[in-house]
């Protein structure tokens, strides 16, 4: 049955004429709009956000004590190795589609779909996740200045209190569900004013970055780095060093987004060029300022005390500077924007690919007229994940969109390898070093860190696939495009 999905002359043709030359050449393709410069902020805009300003207390304070830092770089290292891999297959097959699109190449039509819808909980949920963080931070800037939303606007119906199982009283996250609403707009008009959009808060957030770099390494206490890896409680994954690996799981969220630059390809100038840089290059960036921001925040505050939604704003409170700590807030609210931004926009481009295959429903490939996005897409899309951010808790989305992104991770590292024996001839631009070592270790740390998450979220997944393949087989077996 499912030999006629692996048709290798089909995919070999799909990669030198429809790949390479479509959205390259067709006239109404999407538009290109995009140079390296811009495609790194995309990077950097995903990258930099709820990891950063909320995460980072979380997984210190609950896991990994000051061994966050060592957390954030196996975390890192993770990402690097996926990252080069990432790099190759985005400058060969420069198109919308990110892994789905590579992995439909390399290995067919269902190990495809079952990527693409994976791809969702990266996309879709992950937007979902950021926007209920960025609903805290702004719900806190609003007592700020004495005004408070009633809690019943402030939390979603399904989300409850971990301590208690209880209901937290909530109807519908409003400020969540209503950014989302608002960078739907923006994306509608067109990838040029959301980039431009974006390149000016990532501009913003990360000089806020450097600010709680360079001015909270004046007030670090070192002896709140003492010891830097808490002795384990007795429980697997509450500090020790199975701490430390529980929080390289738990932060490994914070490193989603670098490869939204992927799906983005077809909208770049130079793509074998631009696309390598914007991937290694904010990888890169994020991680040096991820770690530099979890020893500052570790040394300032003793990490016991960073479990708070608002943890880096807290750490600058430590420094009796309440303007930083101000600034900070807005610093989050921008940061967390554009991670949400570039979440949604990455997940209309993968619905855009498997649409154009045929696997998903055509209106996810229709392009608007005026201004050559796919606006209709990006609708539906935004209020189905506004829905979500309004109504789920924050703790069971972020798990399954770290579980299914490792998942789809892990793909792209076997994609490369099966590319390179199966047509060692095929020009590329970008040349990912090492193989096969260099795939090898991204699977085996995509594996470890998928290992170290609570098992509910493995049974989450398989639910998850089990309706994805149902969606496939009514509908994606029998109007997918195969010559």
């Amino acid at each position: 049955m499912f030999s006629k999905f692996s048709n290798k002359n089909y995919f070999m043709r799909k990669t030198l004429e429809s790949l390479h030359l479509e959205g390259a050449t067709q006239a109404g393709g999407l538009k290109k709009a995009l140079g390296w410069a811009s495609l790194l902020s995309l990077g950097i805009g995903a990258i930099i956000g709820a990891g950063i300003f909320v995460l980072t207390g979380t997984a210190a304070a609950k896991y990994a004590g000051p061994g966050i830092m060592i957390s954030f770089l196996l975390s890192g290292l993770a990402c690097t190795f996926v990252a080069l891999c990432y790099a190759e297959l985005a400058s060969l097959i420069p198109v919308s589609g990110s892994t789905y699109t590579y992995t439909y190449v390399a290995l067919g039509e269902i190990f495809a779909w079952f990527i693409g819808w994976n791809l969702v909980l990266e996309y879709a949920a992950g937007a979902a996740t950021v926007a209920v963080g960025w609903a805290g931070y702004f719900n806190r800037v609003l007592q700020g200045f004495g005004f408070a939303l009633p809690p019943q606007l402030t939390s979603g119906y399904f989300s409850y209190l971990s301590s208690h199982g209880a209901n937290t009283n909530g109807f519908f996250n409003l400020p969540a569900a209503g950014i989302i609403l608002v960078l739907t707009a923006i994306l509608v008009r067109g990838t040029t004013e959301s980039s431009r959009f974006n390149n000016i808060i990532v501009a913003i957030k990360t000089t806020v970055v450097l600010l709680v770099i360079f001015f909270g390494a004046n007030y670090i206490n070192q002896e709140n780095w003492s010891p830097l890896i808490p002795e384990n409680s007795g429980e697997f994954g509450v500090f020790g060093w199975s701490g430390v690996a529980r929080g390289a799981s738990v932060v490994f969220f914070a490193y989603i987004g670098f490869d939204a630059v992927s799906t983005a390809a077809q909208e770049a100038h130079t793509p074998q060029r631009d696309v390598p840089i914007g991937i290694l290059g904010s990888l890169l960036i994020c991680t040096v300022l991820y770690v530099a921001v979890a020893a500052v925040a570790t040394g300032v505050v003793n990490y016991k005390e960073l479990g708070v939604p608002d943890p880096i704003a807290l750490v600058m409170d430590h420094t009796g500077k309440p303007w930083v700590s101000w600034v900070v807030k807005i610093g989050a609210l921008a940061g967390l924007t554009t991670a949400i931004l570039v979440l949604l926009f990455g997940q209309t481009r993968v619905f855009y690919s498997m649409a154009h295959d045929g696997l998903l429903p055509k209106v996810f490939a229709k392009l608007h007229d005026d201004y050559h996005t796919p606006a209709t897409s990006q609708i539906l899309i935004g209020v189905c994940v506004a829905l979500a951010a309004g109504l789920l808790p924050i703790d069971i989305l972020d798990e399954m969109v770290s579980i299914g992104t490792l998942a789809a991770f892990s793909v792209v590292c076997v994609a490369v390898v099966y590319l390179r024996r199966k047509f060692p001839n095929m020009h590329r631009p970008f040349r990912a070093p090492g193989l096969p070592w260099i795939p090898a270790l991204g699977i085996l740390f995509c594996f470890a860190l998928m290992v170290a998450l609570p098992w509910e979220t493995w049974v989450r997944l398989l639910v998850w696939t089990v309706f994805g393949f149902a969606i496939y087989f009514f509908y994606g077996v029998h109007h997918a495009k195969r010559s």
